[in-house]
C-alpha cells in the first residue's frame, strides 16, 4: 500500500499537513498560526482565544440549518518522544511516516496520530463541499498533554454548540461516556555531594527496550516501570551490602507515560563489584521472567563507568526506600456495572532526575472517583514525605461523569450498529480527556468521545490501524446526518 492510496484521501491528506507543522505541548504556535491562516483562507470564521485554543465554523450545508449545532473537537499538541539513538529535533523537524501492513507508523519518533488523527478529521471536515451536515464548529485545543491547559483556560461561551464529539480515543467500536480526573504530585530531596571512600568502584546499571505506553489506558497492562525496575534493584543491593553510594538516576520523561529505559550510577566497594554484577545477571533473568508477555524486548545492561562525586548521608538511601515502598499501577478497580469493570484508580512514577542539588521524581495519579484521587496522591506524597521529601500536588482536572439518558450517545451508537451491524462498546476510560473540564464549563453540553484504533501512544511504538480511520469517518458522518433539529 502507497500513502497515495490511504482513505479517506482527505483525513490522510490533511494529516500529512499537519505532521510537518512542529506542535510540541506548550509550544504550538507554528500549528496555532497554520489553523488560523486555514480558516480564514477558507472564508470561513475563526478565531483563537487567550489561551491559544482555535474554533473553526462552518455554516449547515444547505437545507439542514435548523440541525442543533455539533462540536468536534480535537487537540493541536503531541506528545514527542523518540529512541534513544534517533536524531530528530521536535521543534523543527517533520515527522516521518511509513506504513507497515495495516498499521501507519514513523520512523524512531512518536507519530502523532494522537491527536492530530482527529484534527486531520475535522479540517477534513471543513473543506469537504458534499457532506450532509448542520452548524459545525471544529475546536482545537492547545496543551493537552502536559496538563490540559487549553481546555482549562477556555472561557464560557468559546463554544456555542449543543452536542460536543471529542475525537482523542484510542480503540475503534467504543464509545467512551466518561472519564478519569487527574493530579500530577511531584517530591524533591534536597541533596549535597562529596567524594566517594577511597578504592570505590563505579558502575553504570541501565535498562532499555521496555514497551512503556499511556500511563491511564495502558496501566492495566502489566507493563514494565523502568523507574521501579531500577530501584528495586538498588533496594535489594543497599541491603546485601553496605558502601553502595548513589552517584546518579535518570528515568522517564513524560507524566503521562509509563518510563521506558533509565539507568543509574552508583560507587561500591571494590571487593563487592562482582557480587554486584552477578546479583545484575540474576535479576535481569527474574525480571523478563516476570514481564515475558507484555516486555519481551526488555534489554539490562551493566558497565564501569568514570568516578564522580556521590550523594553524601543517608539521602540516596531514603530515596531508593521511596522508590520501592510507593504504590505503583493499578489501585482500585470501578465497581459501576455500567463501565464493564474498568480502572478506577491508579498511579504511575513518571520520571526520576538526579541534579547537582536535588532529586526530582514526578507522578500522576488518576480516578473516577475524585475523594479516591485525593487518597491517591495522599498514599503517594506520605511514602516520601516520610523519606524527607518535599512534596506538592497539583490541582489537576476533573473527572467527567456519564450523562444519563444522553441524546448523543443514543444516535453515535443507533449509527455504529446500522452501519457495522454490531454493537459499540459503550464504556469510560482510564484516562483523562478534555471532557472532564467542559463539563464543569459547560453542564449543558452532551458529550461522547471516540475515535480510531492506535497503539504504544505516547512512545516511539505509536501506530494507527488504517483501516479504522475509514470506519470512525463514516460513522461521524452519519451522526452528522443524523442530528436532530434544534
Amino acid at each position: 500500500m502507497n500513502k497515495s492510496d490511504l482513505k479517506p484521501q482527505g483525513v490522510f491528506a490533511q494529516f500529512a499537513r499537519i505532521n510537518a507543522i512542529p506542535r510540541p505541548s506548550k509550544r504550538e504556535e507554528k500549528m496555532i498560526e497554520y489553523l488560523r491562516n486555514w480558516g480564514e483562507s477558507h472564508g470561513l470564521e475563526t478565531k483563537v482565544d487567550e489561551t491559544g485554543n482555535v474554533l473553526i465554523r462552518k455554516p449547515a450545508a444547505k437545507g439542514m440549518e435548523n440541525r442543533k449545532t455539533v462540536i468536534l473537537q480535537s487537540h493541536m499538541d503531541m506528545v514527542c518522544d523518540k529512541l534513544v539513538d534517533v536524531e530528530f529535533d521536535f521543534d523543527k523537524d517533520a515527522i516521518r511516516t511509513y506504513i507497515d501492513g495495516e498499521w501507519l507508523t514513523a520512523e524512531g519518533t512518536t507519530l502523532g496520530a494522537d491527536d492530530g488523527i482527529g484534527c486531520a478529521m475535522e479540517l477534513a471536515l471543513l473543506e469537504a463541499d458534499d457532506i450532509e451536515h448542520g452548524p459545525i464548529e471544529c475546536v482545537f485545543t492547545r496543551d493537552e498533554e502536559t496538563g490540559l491547559s487549553g481546555a482549562e483556560g477556555m472561557k464560557s461561551g468559546f463554544m456555542t454548540g449543543d452536542y460536543l464529539i471529542n475525537l482523542d480515543s484510542e480503540d475503534e467500536g467504543e464509545i467512551f461516556v466518561s472519564c478519569a480526573g487527574g493530579r500530577n504530585t511531584t517530591a524533591r530531596f534536597d541533596i549535597s555531594r562529596e567524594e566517594a571512600p577511597a578504592g570505590s568502584f563505579y558502575i553504570r546499571g541501565s535498562i532499555k527496550g521496555l514497551n512503556g505506553g499511556h500511563s491511564g489506558d495502558d496501566i492495566n497492562k502489566k507493563r514494565a516501570n523502568a523507574i521501579k525496575l531500577l530501584g528495586r534493584f538498588l533496594y535489594q543491593e543497599m541491603k546485601r551490602y553496605d558502601g553502595i553510594r548513589l552517584a546518579q538516576f535518570h528515568s522517564g520523561k513524560l507524566h503521562n507515560a509509563i518510563p521506558r529505559d533509565g539507568y543509574f550510577v552508583i560507587a561500591v566497594p571494590n571487593d563487592v563489584k562482582e557480587n554486584i554484577r552477578a546479583d545484575w545477571n540474576v535479576y535481569a533473568v527474574d525480571v523478563q521472567d516476570e514481564f515475558h508477555v507484555t516486555d519481551s524486548s526488555m534489554v539490562f545492561k551493566m558497565e564501569s563507568t568514570g568516578a564522580e562525586p556521590v550523594i553524601k548521608g543517608d539521602v540516596a538511601c531514603r530515596f531508593i526506600k521511596a522508590i520501592q515502598g510507593v504504590d505503583n499501577g493499578i489501585y482500585a478497580i470501578c465497581q459501576d456495572e455500567a463501565l464493564g469493570g474498568m480502572v478506577e484508580t491508579s498511579s504511575n512514577i513518571a520520571s526520576v532526575h538526579t541534579e547537582e542539588n536535588e532529586i526530582n521524581i514526578l507522578s500522576s495519579q488518576r480516578s473516577n472517583v475524585m475523594s479516591n484521587l485525593d487518597n491517591m496522591c495522599a498514599t503517594f506524597a506520605a511514602v516520601f514525605e516520610l523519606a524527607g521529601a518535599h512534596v506538592v500536588s497539583s490541582d489537576g482536572y476533573p473527572a467527567w461523569k456519564m450523562r444519563q439518558n444522553s441524546e448523543l450517545q443514543k444516535i453515535v451508537v443507533d449509527s455504529y450498529k446500522k452501519l457495522f451491524g454490531k454493537e459499540p462498546n459503550v464504556r469510560g476510560i482510564h484516562a483523562g480527556l478534555e471532557c472532564g473540564l467542559f463539563s464543569e464549563r459547560y453542564p449543558a453540553l452532551d458529550m461522547v468521545s471516540f475515535g480510531p484504533t492506535l497503539r504504544n501512544v505516547h512512545t516511539p511504538d505509536e501506530r494507527l490501524l488504517i483501516p479504522t480511520v475509514q470506519m470512525v469517518w463514516d460513522h461521524l458522518l452519519d451522526i452528522l446526518k443524523n442530528i436532530p433539529s434544534a
